[in-house]
């Protein structure tokens, strides 16, 4: 069923587990990601960054999509879609299409535009029942074009956003989109430890879930965190698959250049990945 995150992170956060947003791209990305949480009975939430959703041609076709193969594949655990990283406009826009949730990424303003943006995203979605995630602190790397040198967030500038009343709260503590370099540092889970502690039950949010130690994950989950995105992963893991069909040659055999050939070995890819991260974060039998 198509929900709001609210509750299911409401849930992580007391089961002391976390709810995977995984990232799509395209119908291959959607399906295998649905099917995935169908199959483990676990609740999930998309991931639409504004360039994917772009890609995908516009945010009403993102949401076209996946009713329909909600319906059609019969998926009955909680799905949320989550706007991505967005801007003031696009979370706008991502509201008006039927999103159930999105992140407004103030990160890159000082506190008090950050504050006041939120706050104004907060009432606008609020008022249709959609779940609303905020950053302080921004994320390392880059993701369709937002940059960040992976901050760490100041916890007083959390509480300050986490008192708006917004719904999930993403902080910066290190952590990094992409590829993590070799001389990483690792999360601050002190940070991340008094984050916790000035924000209560607030669900906590980690992006950049792609490279960082299982122990370190699992340390994160009990400091509060219940969001872990993951996108990079899944990229790597069907564009290796997808390299593999081609370089023996299964292309050249037969229809194997059926798109619905070629694409399926990277189509497994993303679904072996996402059941490895939900069995990691614990959501599994948790919708």
């Amino acid at each position: 069923m198509l929900v709001s995150a609210t509750e299911m992170l409401r849930k992580a956060k007391a089961g002391k587990y976390a709810v995977g947003q995984f990232n799509i791209n395209n119908l291959e990305w959607t399906k295998a990601v649905l099917l995935t949480a169908q199959e483990n009975n676990s609740p999930v939430i998309l991931g639409v960054s504004e360039g994917a959703g772009k890609y995908m041609g516009g945010y009403n076709t993102v949401m076209g999509m996946v009713k329909g193969m909600m319906h059609d594949l019969k998926i009955t655990v909680p799905v949320a879609v989550h706007l991505d990283h967005g801007s003031m406009d696009g979370a706008k826009k991502c509201i008006e299409a039927g999103f159930t949730s999105v992140m407004f990424d103030g990160s890159h303003y000082d506190i008090e535009e950050n504050v006041a943006k939120t706050k104004e995203i907060i009432e606008l979605a609020h008022s249709k029942g959609i779940s609303v995630e905020a950053e302080v602190g921004s994320i390392g790397g880059e993701e369709d074009g937002v940059i960040g040198t992976g901050e760490i967030a100041d916890p007083q500038e959390c509480k300050r956003i986490n008192d708006l009343g917004v719904d999930m709260l993403a902080a910066g503590i290190g952590n990094i989109h992409g590829a993590y370099p070799e001389n990483w540092a690792g999360l601050s889970l002190d940070t991340l430890e008094e984050i916790q502690k000035l924000t209560g039950d607030r669900p906590l949010v980690l992006h950049g879930g792609t490279g960082i130690p299982d122990a370190m994950v699992r340390d994160a989950i009990t400091l509060g965190v219940s969001k872990i995105n993951v996108n990079t992963e899944c990229q790597w893991t069907f564009a290796a698959a997808t390299r593999k069909y081609i370089e023996e040659g299964k292309d050249k055999v037969g229809k194997g250049f059926d798109p619905r050939k070629l694409l399926a070995p990277g189509f497994e890819a993303i679904k072996a990945t996402v059941k490895e991260k939900m069995i990691l974060f614990g959501s599994i039998d948790q919708a």
